[in-house]
């Protein structure tokens, strides 16, 4: 199974300016997850950001929270609980056209298709990252977690983390797996901006 660009969404988990000096590695993380962020912006993919207890740990970077569509506070471990799945799927409309006068097969579906190939990077690995991805994959969409993008105060929980995501189900990928599966080929539009990026 590959990533599909037309399929995929991103969620940006609590990179926060009081919690990042903690994590560790936190430069190389925070570099990958700007990466992350500007080349998802670039391609067209639906960018998300979530922020635990903002008041007591501050904001996300402000270089990719105005990328985000949407950045949801929250309070919950897990982003799902604080209205992640409603951001994540478009809301189902009903079908254009009178019933009575138009066959079933010749009215307007409007619902949109959902993305759901949710990609995640973010902190703490084993605690909101981890809590979120379990929830969206009960929901039935594919997770695929970019680990060099995502961290825990202790490496050994990260790396617990990721043992159980992948048990769970979901994709562990690196970003350099992610953004050259999103651009397919050598020949895409912003292939070369986003090679020099990379290097």
């Amino acid at each position: 199974m590959r990533l599909a660009l037309e399929d995929s969404q991103v969620v940006m988990i609590d990179f926060q300016e009081k919690l990042m000096p903690a994590i560790a590695d936190h430069n190389s993380i925070l570099e990958q997850a700007h990466l992350l962020a500007k080349v998802a912006h670039t391609l067209g993919v639906p960018l998300w950001g979530t922020e635990q207890n903002p008041s007591r740990l501050g904001h996300n970077p402000e270089s990719w929270r105005g990328l985000c569509k949407e950045t949801l506070p929250k309070m919950h471990f897990s982003a799902c609980d604080e209205g992640l799945l409603e951001c994540l799927k478009p809301p189902v409309q009903a079908p254009q056209g009178n019933a009575r006068s138009l066959p079933k097969h010749l009215q307007k579906n409007t619902s949109s298709k959902v993305k759901d190939q949710i990609v995640l990077a973010g902190c703490e690995t084993h605690i909101c990252l981890l809590q979120t991805a379990i929830d969206l994959m009960q929901e039935e969409m594919e997770v695929w977690v970019v680990v060099d993008a995502t961290g825990s105060r202790k490496s050994r929980d990260k790396d617990a983390a990721l043992d159980r995501l992948a048990g769970a189900g979901a994709e562990l990928v690196s970003l350099e797996m992610l953004v050259f599966e999103w651009l397919g080929t050598a020949e895409h539009e912003h292939f070369k901006t986003i090679h020099q990026w990379i290097k």
